[in-house]
């Protein structure tokens, strides 16, 4: 199909899926992502087989879903993820509860964005996710960290002391808490490329294919203190 870019030597869109039962949604999320020149909404879906179907057809850059559209948000992140495509899917919803946040994370979402911050948030978190980092809204971020750091000590930890080097550690433990490749390097006094290196030596480590599956395995394995929320 032509609708991937045209060849003209600029940089590509981000090219979008909108899932979201209320069309009304969908045309105001349309109308605030393709005012963007770097932006490109390519299909939209009113339920989660239909935006399935969709990501087939279209294999768009990130797939900005709704968490309660008809055939199930996190059946329809699963069902995407499945696929083995480079899609990532950006949830958004008006729910906030940390109930939410993690088997977003499980299902392989990417990132959460609430409805409520959208207007501020959901351009910063499309380019985020598109580039291949977890994005989760500060708010969101203290809730899942609060939530699970109430868990990580019931038997089920993972002693990575062994696995990884400080350094790795360091650099898991920022990517966990939505931190860039840049930020992450100014905080650790590296440079950007010496943060990639560390984050894919410790993914090969520990057996993961995607930064999603990564911010998962920190928060199991309990790498974020209790000062971190």
């Amino acid at each position: 199909m032509s609708d991937r870019g045209a060849g003209d030597g600029r940089r590509q869109p981000i090219r979008l899926l909108l899932a979201d039962d209320h069309g009304v949604v969908r045309a105001g999320l349309r109308a605030l992502l393709e005012a963007q020149p770097d932006l490109r909404v390519v299909a939209e879906a009113p339920d989660g087989p239909t935006a399935v179907e969709l990501t087939r057809q279209h294999v768009p850059t990130v797939v900005v879903a709704d968490l309660s559209m008809p055939g199930g948000g996190l059946e329809t992140i699963r069902e995407i993820t499945s696929l083995g495509l480079p899609t990532r899917v950006l949830v958004l919803t008006v729910h906030a509860e940390e109930r939410y946040l993690l088997p977003v994370l499980e299902a392989g979402g990417s990132g959460y964005v609430r409805k409520s911050s959208a207007h501020t948030d959901l351009l910063d978190a499309i380019r985020t996710v598109a580039r291949g980092e977890v994005f989760l809204d500060p708010a969101a971020t203290k809730t899942l960290l609060r939530g699970y750091l109430g868990r990580v000590h019931t038997g089920d930890e993972i002693d990575l002391g062994e696995v990884l080097s400080e350094r790795e550690r360091a650099v898991v433990r920022l990517t966990a808490e939505g931190h860039t490749a840049q930020q992450a390097a100014d905080i650790l006094s590296l440079s950007p490329k010496t943060v990639e290196t560390y984050r894919h030596r410790a993914m090969q480590k520990l057996g993961l294919t995607n930064r999603a599956e990564l911010v998962r395995y920190a928060l199991r394995a309990g790498l974020l203190g209790a000062e971190d929320a």
